[in-house]
């Protein structure tokens, strides 16, 4: 009997759901606590798999298992079959109803509150009955995401370390940096500020090891400059917004959330000379993983959104 023919015949799709919960869980035990079964049925999956192939998929020590080189090679196989099917399922809703659906966008905070929220307001009006997820995190952290293909692609700058020959890259638009401050602030008040007066003020700036927490420290930098002081260190959009409104803290953001924000009213731009950084931002996807209808639907309404900020 052929390698594909065994296969199909043998290997269950219910048997590498297992496997993956198992790995997942790092132990039979926690594995059929999670599928709310027993775990002798657990191991009888499993079995029936290294059985199926003739490899041994997982090695069992003390603290759990842990899958072998076999056990990884069909993980990742297992990861691309059920992308594929729940893709499968996706195409059928929509030629069924081709106005509903699912999109999964990975996206960074501040993208998510501004550009994202702009596509989805957008489209969101014409098309009632799709459903949007926005799974915000680091841009390491979504990448990690689309690899599992939890997510279908990201809306993200564009860092060349991360990325790789497994990732395709469409650039949406450039967006330069900008110094802000609440209205309340007194250098809200100032025609023209520089950024040596700034260095010692509070600041609320994006965490450190994030990708974007050295961006003000470089602007500084290339004048000559010491980095601000950073009051507080903040992730959320929201909590960078809500300290600017006080009136006592800067900070550094894209200008394109300024322009996209519902807030923009709330703070101002300085007039401060920063050094050139424009970072890109743009649409990142798996090469080879073809995206359902409602993703490229958003993916053209991303890119109408975008097409006058490029200018």
């Amino acid at each position: 009997m052929h390698l594909s023919d065994r296969i199909g015949r043998r290997v269950k799709l219910h048997d590498l759901h297992v496997l993956m919960t198992v790995v997942h869980a790092g132990s039979m035990r926690k594995a059929a606590e999670h599928l709310n079964t027993v775990q002798p049925a657990i191991s009888r999956s499993i079995a029936e798999l290294e059985h199926a192939l003739g490899v041994r998929l997982l090695d069992r020590h003390r603290q759990g298992v842990e899958p072998t080189d076999f056990g990884r090679a069909l993980l990742d196989c297992g990861v691309a079959v059920f992308d594929e099917l729940r893709l499968g399922m996706i195409n059928i809703e929509h030629l069924a109803d081709p106005t509903a659906g699912e999109v999964r966008i990975g996206c960074t905070p501040i993208l998510a509150a501004t550009f994202v929220s702009t596509v989805v307001d957008r489209l969101s009006r014409r098309y009632r009955r799709i459903v949007f997820h926005l799974v915000t995190g680091y841009v390491e952290t979504l990448l990690r995401e689309l690899s599992d293909r939890t997510v279908d692609f990201l809306i993200a700058a564009r860092l060349e370390p991360l990325l790789n020959e497994r990732l395709s890259w469409e650039l949406l638009f450039e967006d330069p940096y900008v110094i802000v401050a609440g209205k309340q602030s007194p250098w809200a008040k100032r025609r023209r500020v520089d950024l040596s007066e700034l260095v010692n003020e509070s600041w609320v700036l994006p965490p450190p090891e994030g990708a974007f927490g050295s961006v003000a420290r470089d602007a500084f930098r290339a004048r000559g400059l010491d980095g601000p002081r950073a009051t507080v260190y903040a992730v959320s959009y929201e909590v960078r917004l809500n300290l600017l409104a006080t009136g006592r803290f800067l900070a550094i953001f894209p200008a394109s959330a300024l322009k996209l924000s519902a807030r923009r009213l709330d703070i101002k731009v300085l007039r401060a000379a920063l050094p050139i950084i424009r970072p890109p931002n743009g649409i990142v996807t798996l090469k080879g993983r073809t995206l359902g209808p409602i993703a490229q639907l958003f993916i053209d309404h991303a890119r109408e959104v975008a097409r006058p900020m490029a200018k």
